[in-house]
């Protein structure tokens, strides 16, 4: 079982950069892949960005590609999403979230955190 905090959210110009922390607990976070989603108002979840759990591997959404970037530290059970160059359209709430397999498809995901709200103003 894995518990997950996420933090960081806040209200950003655009242009602007946020970054996202999200502290695990329990046991075996370093053999997680893990990932970043979010869902605005009235949409479905999108699965912005995930990271294999040795790090070697990692996913981004065409959306944010070359603007966000997803790392972890396992010595610290954390999992981190840098994000530069904030558009309005990001806003939304970001959860982080953990798989026994690296994936980047929503429903593959085993443990969610609660999320934190990320507001880009125009």
């Amino acid at each position: 079982q894995v518990q997950l905090v996420e933090s960081g959210g806040g209200l950003v110009q655009a242009g602007g950069s946020l970054r996202l922390s999200c502290a695990a607990s329990g046991r075996g976070f370093s053999s997680y892949a893990m990932g970043w989603i979010r869902q605005a108002p009235g949409k479905e979840r999108e699965f912005v960005a995930a990271i294999s759990w040795s790090g070697g591997n990692t996913y981004y959404a065409d959306s944010v590609k070359g603007r966000f970037t997803i790392s972890r530290d396992n010595a610290k059970n954390t999992v981190y999403l840098q994000m530069n160059s904030l558009k309005p359209e990001d806003t939304a709430v970001y959860y982080c979230a953990a798989s026994s397999r690296y994936s980047v498809y929503v429903g593959d995901m085993d443990y969610w955190g609660k999320g934190t709200l990320v507001t880009v103003s125009s």
